[in-house]
């Protein structure tokens, strides 16, 4: 079990930090935590200057006497372990992986084996954490079921850099999505604000309560008679945004458990049933693949596009309903 210490972290500012951004002196101080962390401890009244809780909009003045109490949470040493991984980029500083379906990215509410995070400690040997030890190197995540590329960061340098490139939404990512139903436009996008939902935890939901911004932009690639294919970018990157958005219209992702995509209500018209079944004898997981990456490399700045196919049995549906609807 994770153990937790308490810690202090105390400061001065001196004349050339004068000016900055509360969060951007911690971490330039070395408090020693990443950029979210630090800001949790900001909103949640940690952070004192001169014996007073600031905003994270406070700019520090010389002479401020900056002091942080919080909680460090110990994980147990994570185990690298033998995974098989699809690499298709790593460099020095960063590596790009195709995410196969039924693999959690990194430890969470106990466990801490048969991640990502496991597999490549064994592949790289070691991950920076800045202070996050059970998600050492990660940057963004996927679901467990969603397929496709995700960054990892090989230093401490890359994690920093382009956890910064993610804040400010540099990194772009696409998504091939199959969908049941038509969302009504060959091109739109979805903005609804989006938090956890009150009757599941574990699930989100379009609320206007304790929520944030989202927004969804999609490009209908091949419309079929009971599902459309798409392609899908995010805006923002809320957790199951994609799923929930497209619930929230009526077009819950194929084959998505959560969040309606194997329930036969969906199917407007009953004599589309044994097609719906067909569906999703094909695949057992939501229809959602991170097909495409654009971000600037953390060190040398180059513009970097990487791309990877849809999976069989994404493949494999789009197959068939294109046989279905030529019947």
């Amino acid at each position: 079990m994770a153990q937790e210490i308490s810690k202090e972290f105390s400061r001065v500012v001196a004349e050339r930090q004068k000016g900055r951004r509360i969060d951007q002196y911690l971490i330039s101080a070395g408090i020693g935590l990443s950029r979210n962390l630090t800001q949790k401890l900001i909103n949640n009244g940690n952070v004192r200057v001169n014996s007073i809780p600031v905003k994270s909009s406070y700019r520090v003045k010389t002479g401020d006497e900056i002091t942080v109490h919080f909680q460090v949470h110990v994980a147990p040493q994570m185990e690298p372990e033998n995974i098989p991984l699809d690499i298709v980029h790593e460099d020095s500083d960063i590596i790009v992986v195709n995410k196969n379906k039924g693999i959690v990215v990194h430890p969470a509410r106990g466990n801490f084996q048969h991640t990502m995070v496991n597999a490549l400690l064994y592949h790289c040997g070691q991950l920076p954490t800045l202070g996050d030890r059970i998600r050492p190197g990660v940057l963004h995540r996927l679901d467990k079921d969603t397929t496709g590329l995700i960054i990892f960061a090989k230093t401490d340098s890359a994690l920093s850099t382009l956890s910064r490139a993610i804040e400010r939404r540099e990194v772009r990512k696409k998504y091939e999505v199959i969908c049941w139903n038509y969302p009504g436009l060959p091109e739109g996008v979805i903005e609804a604000p989006i938090g956890r939902s009150g009757l599941d935890r574990k699930k989100m939901t379009v609320t206007p309560l304790s929520s944030k911004l989202a927004t969804t932009q999609f490009k209908v690639r091949q419309r079929f008679r009971i599902a459309t294919y798409l392609s899908v970018a995010l805006i923002t990157g809320r957790t199951h945004q994609i799923r929930v958005h497209f619930k929230h219209i009526g077009c819950p992702i194929v084959g998505d458990k959560d969040y309606g995509g194997r329930s036969p209500g969906v199917i407007r018209k009953s004599e589309e049933l044994p097609v719906f079944k067909g569906v999703l004898g094909l695949i057992d997981r939501q229809a959602l693949h991170a097909a495409e990456l654009d971000f600037t490399h953390p060190k040398t700045g180059r513009k970097m596009h990487i791309e990877v196919p849809l999976p069989e049995d994404m493949q494999a549906v789009l197959q068939y309903l294109r046989q279905q609807s030529a019947r």
